[in-house]
Parts: structure tokens; sequence; C-alpha cells
């Protein structure tokens, strides 16, 4: 599947190995998120890139996830002309949530997707 000239994936072919990355929003992380993910608001995405190229194991695909899949498809088009292998999950943390997956607060409890 693609979104515009972007990879996109549903999120239902996502397992607990794929490495993801979640560019929302501060408020929108702490109110809940994908336990394992990383964090890079799409705001500071540009600054903080190299705390992806340090955390992302090498020669992965990066799953790009936001609240519904438009910015995460903007980040992963700009993985991809960086030479990263990035996926845009469709249907971003909804569809997350739909499909049953847990969300996490990160404090213990149950999340939500805002």
């Amino acid at each position: 599947m693609q979104f515009g000239s972007v990879p996109t994936v549903g999120v239902d072919v996502l397992t607990s190995e794929d490495f993801l990355l979640d560019v929302r929003e501060d408020d929108e992380w702490e109110a809940g998120h994908a336990e394992g993910a990383l964090h890079i608001p799409m705001s500071e995405f540009v600054a903080r890139y190299g705390e992806l190229t340090d955390a992302a194991p090498d020669a992965s695909k990066v799953y790009v996830l936001c609240r519904v899949g438009g910015r995460s498809a903007q980040v992963a088009q700009y993985l991809i002309q960086q030479g990263i292998d990035a996926v845009n999950v469709a249907g971003g943390m909804q569809a997350w949530e739909a499909a049953g997956r847990p969300v996490s607060d990160g404090k213990g409890g149950s999340g939500s997707v805002i």
C-alpha cells in the first residue's frame, strides 16, 4: 500500500519486534502511546533526528505513527530521503487503539488517543 509515494502498512502487520517512531506532539504522547515507541514530535524532528539514528537498530524498518497518518507520512518521506527504510502506519494511533492494541500512559496505566 502507498500513501502518495510513501510505503504504508496497517497496524495489523506490526509485531512487538518492530521499531516504532511516534511523531505526535507531547500532549498527544502523554495521553497515550504504544509501549516501546520512540517519541520525537514532528515539530522538533529535524533538530532531533540524531536521536532516531542513535536509537534505531541498523538495517531495520522504522514504522512511523501519528494520530491518523498524515504527519507520519511526511516524516516517513523525509526519512526515505535520508536513506532510512521508513514506512507510514495507516490510521496511526487511532487505528492502533481501534485494533485493540495496548495504549500506555507511560505511568503504568491505560492511555487514550487524543
